[in-house]
């Protein structure tokens, strides 16, 4: 079976793109292209997320008194995959249910609900942990 590759014949746009695929500026100026837009408010969101009052309580559901030889370390958490305790420093707190993508203006209430949920919408994951399970959402 022969691939035939169509070529297109639309003008081309000063950046050498075709018309049609011509990544339009319309955002902040004309400076900004819709995924810039939008990649600069999801990640404004999730830093914010991050001083979110429920993640602090989830993590805080996690941890116990540390009791070892390390005078500096107050608390231990545990991770909700491996069971294993481990030091604030090595752990993360991950949402149960994604957050999505936001790439235009309809998903920003779903993606902010679940971005900004309660605290029975996170667990506390070691960091090895957490990256298996990003890994494996990325895979799918």
């Amino acid at each position: 079976m022969k691939v035939v590759k169509e070529v297109c014949t639309c003008s081309q746009t000063p950046t050498g793109y075709p018309d049609h695929m011509a990544k339009t500026k319309t955002r902040a100026g004309g400076t900004w292209t819709e995924a810039r837009f939008f990649g600069f408010v999801r990640s404004n969101l999730r830093l914010l997320s991050r001083k979110w009052p429920p993640v602090h309580a989830a993590k805080n559901q996690a941890r116990r008194a540390y009791v070892g030889e390390n005078k500096r370390q107050k608390y231990e958490y545990q991770c909700s995959d491996c069971l294993a305790y481990h030091a604030g420093k090595e752990t993360q707190v991950d949402h149960v249910t994604p957050a999505g993508s936001l790439k235009r203006f309809e998903d920003l209430p779903d993606f902010v609900s679940r971005l900004l949920c309660e605290a029975e919408g996170f667990r506390v994951l070691c960091k090895p942990c957490h990256q298996k399970r990003t890994n494996n959402a990325n895979n799918d």
